[in-house]
């Protein structure tokens, strides 16, 4: 009889939960086809990167590489093998690309 309601239930309540998301940077490069493979194994190395996208000239997406976990260096060949076909294909087709890269702070 004494039971609360759910109204009295919701007014009373006291979580708190914090909007925490990462800071990230969007930094672009403007590459030739030929470098893309190079720049691509160069940015994974350096770790702290969350997503790179391949653009063509007109800022169309033609690959979207998530990396959500960090890759470390020795197994940067690993995670790059699956990538490297469709890198290899853009970059010979493409004569100026626009690597998009998201960094975490």
């Amino acid at each position: 009889m004494n039971e609360p309601t759910d109204q009295q239930i919701n007014n009373h309540s006291n979580s708190v939960e914090a909007d925490v998301q990462p800071k990230v940077s969007v930094e672009e490069f403007s590459i030739s086809g030929n470098d893309l493979i190079d720049k691509v194994k160069d940015l994974i190395n350096q770790g702290n990167i969350r997503r790179i996208m391949i653009k063509n000239e007109q800022d169309r997406i033609l690959l979207e590489i998530p990396l959500t976990f960090g890759v470390l260096g020795g197994v940067t060949a690993i995670f790059l093998a699956p990538w490297l076909l469709p890198l290899g294909a853009i970059g010979a087709l493409a004569a100026r690309l626009k690597v998009v890269v998201e960094r975490k702070e």
